[in-house]
């Protein structure tokens, strides 16, 4: 290719990019504009914001609870469906296209945007706080069955179900963008088989305006926590102040972090630091799996594995009916929010990261890696973490129902290094704070400009947005106001992924049966856009 066909190209590409972002400059503006209207309620009335915010998530846990069980339990056995299907073997790209990326790269970018902080956040402290306080009264607080329950609970909120929950969104989203065409990461893309052009009009834009902002209030949460660990553990280390004011400075330095790896390419950024961050995270796992007593963390993994599988079902539908317990919308519900609120976040992340493999891949993948390592970090940190804190008299519990961030740095306190390990644990959770929000600016970037590699301008824009509602949801009422947050943006867009659901089947059945058609004929096949030589797809209608 000549010097000036070269350039003839980028100038093409060029065009394409300012008339999408064009076309999609209503979707940006109005989120945001809504963004922005949350920030300065926030700022302006913080405590009628943080009562209005709790008010309306009382009125979702108490009437819609059965809604996100029965939604969440849906969404696993689809995934599964689809992955031991014929489905299975379609490829997210041209038969002969080949992984972007490697498995570790693969695997170390989707587990640090979809798990990463929350481990470290949650590791130590809810396996330990379900033992003093056992979910729905089952057990006796504080006994040998207290410790199982906890760790399968913990097993249950952190595997297979938020997996399949980024499963769903991050499939719909590669295949309609890798095999049908589609220009961009934006969610509405997928709903084309169920309502056609609409897409290009006012529905297609509520779509996306809704799914960006259940990604804002994802990330900012994973902002948020992480800000609170990082707070927590400077005043355990070196004992700095916890407060407010150095959780503002954390934010805007994190910022500044992010928003620089947020100019540069996606395989430099975000792909180094999730392998660095993975790494030193399997240091400070080898570690505790040294020091602590490795034949209990044997023992509860393997019994964690067994109670988690065959309480699967009844923890699925465990509603507590006929005497409503808190605990559900503490937990359960907290979690299964969150994920779905992270769900068009990580799941068109990982579509971006997914191009060239198989849809059986793709979803085992997805599904089995991250669980596994998940139940591996319970199991060890959780389980070493009940046994300590029977030595200690209650000293970790007591952290941890204090304030859940510190649960981590006082348990390392126990053991020898701690200068070494928390200083190693403060600089892993800011790894993954700023890998995960370089993401979230790609994806928050991608979704509301119609581009799959919008320009700084746009990245920087919600980097700014990001970090300013984390830091109102902080002041508006700390982890509860996060809490709340994801519940208030999960519920409308897990209607969305209903929908969703339907129409990615009715893709894939079309493009199967279209195969097996033109296989029989002995035609060029073309699945929704793709030829299967891997040649370019044609235009979707919407770019």
């Amino acid at each position: 290719m000549t010097i000036n066909q070269r350039k003839e190209d980028s100038s093409v590409e060029e065009r394409e990019d300012k008339g999408r972002l064009a076309q999609f400059g209503a979707v940006f503006y109005i989120t945001v504009g809504i963004s922005v209207a949350f920030v300065l309620a926030g700022v302006l009335f913080t405590k009628s914001f943080g009562s209005a915010l709790t008010t309306i998530v009382e009125w979702i846990i108490i009437d819609l609870g059965w809604f996100y069980l029965l939604v969440t339990t849906f969404f696993l056995v689809f995934v599964l469906f689809l992955a031991f299907s014929k489905y299975g073997k379609l490829r997210l790209g041209g038969p002969d296209e080949k992984p972007e990326f490697g498995r570790f790269a693969w695997f170390a970018m989707l587990f640090q945007a979809g798990m990463g902080i929350g481990l470290l956040f949650w590791g130590v402290a809810q396996p330990l706080l379900h033992y003093r306080a056992p979910p729905f009264q089952l057990e006796e607080p504080g006994t040998p069955d207290a410790a199982a329950l906890g760790m399968q609970f913990s097993f249950f909120h952190w595997t297979l179900h938020p997996w399949a929950i980024y499963a769903v969104v991050g499939l719909a989203v590669a295949y309609f963008s890798f095999v049908r065409g589609t220009a961009s990461l934006r969610i509405s893309s997928v709903f084309r088989p169920l309502i056609g052009d609409r897409v290009d009009g006012p529905i297609g834009k509520a779509i996306d305006v809704i799914s960006i902002i259940a990604t804002l209030f994802g990330v900012a949460v994973s902002l948020g926590l992480g800000t609170l660990q990082i707070n927590a553990g400077l005043g355990e280390v070196f004992g700095l102040p916890v407060g407010i004011p150095l959780q503002m400075i954390i934010i805007a330095v994190t910022a500044v972090g992010y928003m620089l790896s947020a100019s540069t390419p996606i395989e430099k950024g975000v792909n180094f630091l999730s392998q660095a961050s993975i790494v030193l995270a399997v240091v400070l796992l080898a570690f505790i799996v040294v020091v602590g007593p490795t034949v209990l963390q044997l023992n509860a993994f393997t019994q964690g594995i067994g109670d988690y599988v065959t309480g699967l079902v009844p923890m699925s539908m465990e509603m507590s009916a006929f005497a409503p317990s808190q605990w559900l919308g503490d937990w359960t519900i907290f979690f299964w929010a969150t994920w779905i609120a992270w769900a068009p976040y990580v799941g068109a992340f990982i579509a971006r990261i997914s191009r060239g493999r198989t849809v059986r891949e793709f979803l085992l993948g997805v599904l089995v890696a991250p669980s596994l390592f998940g139940m591996v970090w319970f199991a060890v940190f959780g389980a070493t973490a009940i046994d300590l804190d029977e030595s200690t008299g209650g000293k970790i519990s007591t952290a941890a129902e204090n304030d859940e961030a510190l649960s981590l740095f006082t348990f390392l306190g126990e053991y020898p290094l701690f200068l070494a390990t928390g200083i190693l644990a403060l600089f892993l959770i800011w790894i993954f704070f700023v890998a995960g929000a370089d993401a979230g600016t790609i994806v928050l970037g991608s979704m509301s400009s119609g581009v799959l590699e919008p320009n700084r301008a746009i990245k920087l824009t919600w980097g700014v947005i990001m970090g300013a509602l984390a830091a109102i949801l902080l002041v508006a009422g700390g982890l509860t106001a996060l809490q709340n947050g994801a519940i208030l943006a999960a519920t409308p867009f897990a209607v969305i992924m209903v929908f969703m659901s339907w129409s990615l089947y009715r893709a894939l059945s079309e493009d199967y049966d279209e195969i097996q058609r033109s296989t029989t004929q002995g035609l060029p096949v073309v699945t929704g856009g793709r030829p299967a030589d891997g040649s370019t797809p044609r235009e979707d209608p919407s770019s």
